[in-house]
């Protein structure tokens, strides 16, 4: 009975398996815009971009992205990405999450 029993909840396990495994290939297939790519990731020039820009990069709310134009306003542009780590509350780790949605534009020759 209790081998049955055992039977039994493996395999509505495996069927539940089964159909959630399907059923997120469907959505991430079927969703529009989603993609796992970095090419679609979109980069927010941070010597250009308003306070409000900068704070749609994931991991950047609005005290950091605010903290990024001060710093900016104060010292000028930024020459290369590692500049953000001079900006209070912006470490490493932060940095590296972050990398991906940042680009120096022109101003950093100014």
């Amino acid at each position: 009975m209790m081998r049955s029993r055992n039977i039994v909840t493996a395999g509505w396990l495996l069927l539940f398996l089964a159909l959630f495994t399907f059923q997120s290939e469907f959505v991430l297939a079927e969703a529009p815009g989603l993609s796992t790519t970095t090419s679609q990731i979109h980069k927010v020039d941070i010597n250009k971009a308003s306070a409000l820009e900068i704070a749609t990069i994931p991991g950047l709310g609005s005290r950091k992205s605010e903290a990024i134009v001060e710093y900016r306003k104060v010292h000028g542009p930024f020459k290369a990405v590692e500049d953000l780590k001079n900006v209070s509350g912006i470490g490493d780790r932060l940095l590296h999450r972050i990398r991906a949605y940042i680009e120096i534009g022109p101003g950093a020759s100014n």
